[in-house]
C-alpha cells in the first residue's frame, strides 16, 4: 500500500481536466497526465510492503491450484495403483486352478493382494452400478463346495463356472459347465449398497432336470471391488470370489 507523507497541490489546469471514464481508467496510460501539472512540497515515499488484497490473492490462487493439482495427481495415482494391483492379482491366481491347487500360503497371498485392490475401489455402491450386470467367469475362489478339491480331478467341475447378475431385476444365476452343467437361480435382497442376501429358488441338474429349492439355499454376498473388467466378492462364510466380465449383455431368467 502506498504511503504519502507530503501533501500534493494540483494546478488549476488539472482540476479543470475532464474526469476519465471507466474505460479510460483501464485503457489510458497514466503518463497521459503531464507531470508538470503537479508540484510537490516534499518527495513522496512509496512503501514496498504489499497490500492486504495482493497478499490474499497471491496466497489464495496458488492454494486453489494446488488443491486441483493434488486431486488430479491423486486420481492418476489411484488409477495406476488399481491397474497394477489387478495385474498382480491375476498373475498370482493364474497357476492355482481356480483355487483348487492353492496352499494356505498361496491363499493368504491372494487375499493380501485382493484387499489392497479393494482398498482403492472407486465404485462405492455397486448394487446401483450397471457395471455389475452381465455374465461373470469365476477365476478364483476359496469355497470348498464349489471347488470340490477333495474329489479326484475328473469328478470336479473342470469346465468354466459362471455367475450372472442383473441389477435391475435383482436376479442371479450360477452356471457350471463340463462335466455337470448344473445351474441355480436366486433372488437378491439388498442389505445395503454393497451386500445382498441370496435366496436360491430353483436348481437344474445337467441344465435339464429342474428342482425347486426347499429354503435351504441361502447366503449373503458382498461386492468389495467392481470395475468393467473385474469383480471381487466375499461370502458370509468368509469365502473369496474373483471373477472377470465375459458378457455384459447377458440376462438372467426371471
Amino acid at each position: 500500500m502506498a504511503v504519502v507523507n507530503a501533501s500534493c497541490i494540483a494546478s488549476a489546469s488539472v482540476l479543470q481536466a475532464p474526469i476519465p471514464s471507466s474505460n479510460d481508467l483501464f485503457n489510458s496510460p497514466i503518463s497521459a497526465i503531464p507531470i508538470s501539472s503537479f508540484s510537490f512540497r516534499k518527495p513522496i515515499r512509496l512503501s514496498t510492503k504489499p497490500s492486504i488484497d495482493s497478499e490474499l490473492y497471491s496466497s489464495a490462487e496458488p492454494a486453489k491450484w494446488r488443491t486441483k493439482v493434488s486431486f488430479f495427481q491423486s486420481f492418476l495415482t489411484k488409477t495406476k495403483d488399481s491397474k497394477g494391483l489387478k495385474e498382480e492379482l491375476l498373475e498370482t491366481i493364474a497357476p492355482l486352478d481356480r483355487g483348487a491347487e492353492a496352499t494356505p500360503e498361496a491363499q493368504a497371498r491372494v487375499d493380501q493382494v485382493a484387499r489392497k485392490l479393494e482398498a482403492v475401489n472407486e465404485i462405492k455402491e455397486p448394487l446401483k452400478s450397471n457395471l455389475l450386470s452381465g455374465k461373470w467367469e469365476l477365476l478364483y475362489t476359496t469355497s470348498k463346495s464349489i471347488l470340490k478339491a477333495q474329489r479326484p480331478k475328473f469328478l470336479r467341475p473342470n469346465g468354466k463356472i459362471y455367475q450372472a447378475i442383473n441389477v435391475d431385476t435383482l436376479r442371479a444365476q450360477n452356471m457350471e459347465t463340463w462335466p455337470f452343467f448344473n445351474q441355480a437361480t436366486a433372488n437378491l435382497v439388498p442389505i445395503n449398497a454393497k451386500r445382498v442376501a441370496v435366496k436360491f429358488d430353483s436348481f437344474k441338474i445337467a441344465s435339464v432336470v429342474p428342482i425347486k429349492a426347499r429354503g435351504s439355499g441361502r447366503g449373503q454376498l458382498e461386492i468389495t471391488y467392481l470395475d468393467e473388467e473385474l469383480r471381487i466378492s466375499r461370502g458370509n462364510e468368509g469365502n473369496l470370489f474373483i471373477l472377470k466380465m465375459v458378457d455384459p449383455s447377458y440376462r438372467v431368467p426371471v
